[in-house]
């Protein structure tokens, strides 16, 4: 780890931003909660006079239920569509006038909303931002106009992507009970019949102060950001807590597949396996195995299914952030004339010698340093660090795990790696989803 950091060091002194690059520790984050439940985390970063402001609301897809999924998406939209103060498409308008951007997303999960400003601008975005939290209009036509940009964005979705047509389609297959099983940008019957009441009553059960963590980074003092959120935030009413998510999902039982058709060049075929959420102890290990497995072109993957033998034009695999038991995706596309039943079969011998023989020292150490080395870089800008801060306090159990995360990579031996790969890559564990071009005549 000592090398990584020196070799990153160097990198950083080379491109000028060595106190952008430089890693926090966790004493340097300062942390308070308002009196309305909200709580708030606080980087200082004074390598440029710039900051990031990001909300992370506590409501994902996981979180709506048949007849209103696809809500938590669409409130992201409506977020930029006019409030009290700020009328619709001013959000945007205002503080790009005042030399700042804007940017949200939506996952099964959260919702976050991220803000970069000058840190002259840091008043106005608190007051922008409360003044959305506390008075969202929701005005109708504005809803209606916004329904049809979400259902084009549905069409063009499952149109133009192949992954996420099998993908979506795969989680339906893999999850029987849990709603990690319905695509974020929810089913386009739903979308269609949302009422305004179903909109608002959502809104104001998840996005309350008391279901919100906010992060800043930057050109800020602790002083400075208490003084604002006390002003703009505090007065924001906490509500009831929203009911947990409960449904957990059963174990799987037997092997599950389906075939999807569309007019591709290539047959695409996607692998998932249920594994731990990602607050769990395998985490890291299972990081590392998807490391092994896929990154870079000396990996299993990639040396068994490209460089020695062309069977596919591309390999991946992945492993979203999740609260609760979630997949580990294996991705792949044939290449010309291979045929989607020898891909499997070449996909599935490297996951089962994993399984049964594990992974030499030197995979385990390169994977170390690959994933350790990526980790480092995806601090060195104000918005990664903020995304990522807020990333553990949700997922794993708080801020400080950030800090103690390329120590938990390294603590990983080949072992562990060995013991989850055999204990999750089960044919009774799997799903697999097919998508080719029909063979019907």
């Amino acid at each position: 780890m000592k090398r990584i950091m020196l070799m990153l060091s160097a990198m950083c002194l080379l491109a000028g931003v060595s106190s952008v690059c430089a890693m926090p520790a966790t004493e340097d984050v300062h942390t308070f909660t308002l009196k309305n439940g909200m709580k708030i985390l606080v980087l200082e970063d004074h390598a440029i006079p710039n900051a990031t402001l990001q909300i992370f609301f506590k409501v994902g897809s996981r979180n709506e239920y048949p007849g209103i999924t696809g809500l938590s998406h669409f409130l992201e939209h409506m977020m930029f569509n006019g409030a009290k103060t700020y009328g619709p498409k001013m959000f945007d308008w205002v503080l790009e006038n005042a030399g700042g951007a804007s940017n949200a997303y939506t996952t099964e999960n959260i919702t976050a909303y991220q803000d970069w400003i000058p840190n002259s601008a840091l008043e106005l975005i608190f007051e922008m931002e409360a003044d959305r939290m506390r008075s969202l209009t929701l005005d109708e036509k504005i809803v209606e106009s916004e329904r049809g940009v979400v259902l084009s964005e549905y069409t063009t979705g499952y149109e133009n992507s192949n992954y996420e047509r099998l993908e979506d389609q795969l989680r339906a297959v893999a999850y029987q009970a849990h709603p990690y099983r319905w695509p974020i940008i929810g089913y386009e019957s739903d979308i269609q019949n949302w009422r305004r009441s179903d909109i608002k009553e959502y809104f104001d059960r998840y996005y309350a102060p008391n279901n919100a963590i906010a992060v800043v980074v930057g050109d800020v003092t602790l002083s400075q950001v208490n003084t604002l959120a006390e002003k703009y935030l505090e007065p924001i009413s906490a509500r009831a807590p929203p009911r947990p998510v409960h449904t957990r999902e059963p174990e799987q039982r037997g092997e599950k597949r389906l075939h999807i058709q569309k007019d591709v060049s290539s047959p695409h075929i996607l692998i998932a396996y249920h594994v731990p959420e990602t607050g769990a102890a395998e985490y890291y290990a299972l990081d590392l195995l998807s490391a092994v497995l896929s990154q870079g072109k000396s990996s299993r993957l990639y040396r068994a299914l490209i460089a020695d033998k062309p069977l596919a034009t591309e390999v991946s695999t992945y492993m979203p952030y999740a609260l609760d038991p979630t997949l580990f995706y294996v991705y792949a596309v044939c290449a010309d004339g291979v045929s989607v039943k020898t891909l499997e079969k070449a996909i599935l011998r490297e996951i089962d010698n994993v399984a049964v023989h594990g992974v030499t020292e030197k995979e385990l150490q390169k994977a170390q340093n690959n994933v350790v080395s990526s980790f480092y870089r995806s601090l060195e800008t104000m918005s990664e660090k903020a995304d990522l801060i807020g990333t553990y306090e949700i997922f794993f159990g708080g801020y400080q795990k950030l800090f103690a995360a390329p120590e938990a990579y390294r603590k990983v031996t080949a072992t562990d790696i060995k013991t989850v790969a055999a204990r999750y890559f089960k044919k009774i564990n799997r799903t697999v989803g097919i998508l080719e071009k029909s063979k019907e005549k």
